[in-house]
């Protein structure tokens, strides 16, 4: 008779690792260039983008509207974006990097590169993808509602 394994507890260990990640981060402050880590991912939305709505970035990074402007209004005050009119809708309002935005993107990129690459050590490609694939999964259950 064979032992049965034991499935692995993924919300425990998705838990645990994303803990783990943000405890990297937090103390790694030098790393953002005067941004809070929170800050990034609308750093590098932004600088993919070059201007964009709070309800553009608010899907794309999947929060509420609310939160962006809330965390974009703390990031001009900080000098690292800035609010321009639409070219071709004056009644609305573009968030856009700043020079200091910029950098602080270029930064925080490449601290989050050193990371990637620790992650996937040891991993084989075919291995990260799987996870990838997973974690792609884990994301799209939440957007469906059911998670």
């Amino acid at each position: 008779m064979s032992a049965q394994r034991a499935r692995p507890r993924l919300v425990f260990l998705l838990n645990r690792a994303q803990r783990a990640l943000q405890r990297w981060v937090e103390t790694r402050p030098q790393a953002w260039d005067g941004a809070s880590s929170a800050q990034a991912g609308l750093l590098f939305f932004l600088a993919s983008r070059n201007q964009a709505t709070v309800g553009e970035i608010a899907t794309a990074l999947a929060v509420a509207p609310a939160a962006v402007t809330n965390l974009s209004k703390r990031m001009e005050a900080a000098l690292l974006v800035e609010r321009v009119s639409d070219a071709r809708d004056g009644r609305l309002t573009r968030l856009q990097l700043t020079a200091a935005g910029a950098q602080a993107s270029v930064q925080a990129g490449a601290v989050l590169k050193e990371l990637n690459v620790r992650l996937a050590d040891g991993f084989s490609a075919a291995e990260l993808d799987t996870v990838a694939r997973w974690l792609a999964h884990v994301a799209q259950l939440e957007a469906s509602g059911e998670v």
